[in-house]
């Protein structure tokens, strides 16, 4: 059984080099393109903030369900 996972396990790393390295030799050179913008500002505080309340909540909630339980 040990066999079998050592052979996989070297199959599946030689497949994932062999296709690295074809994508690689298949890719097209860069013609420059369009040049990035400027990023977008993105408000990061509504939503997470609501995500770490959300969190704290569950987290409380299953603390005290288990000292209920002990």
């Amino acid at each position: 059984m040990k066999n079998y996972f050592l052979r996989l396990a070297l199959a599946t790393a030689g497949l994932w080099l062999l296709t690295g390295t074809l994508a690689a030799t298949h890719a097209q050179p860069s013609t420059g393109g369009p040049t990035p913008q400027a990023p977008a500002a993105v408000p990061l505080d509504g939503g997470a903030s609501l995500l770490v309340a959300a969190g704290v909540g569950l987290g409380w909630r299953k603390l005290r369900r288990l000292r209920r339980a002990a």
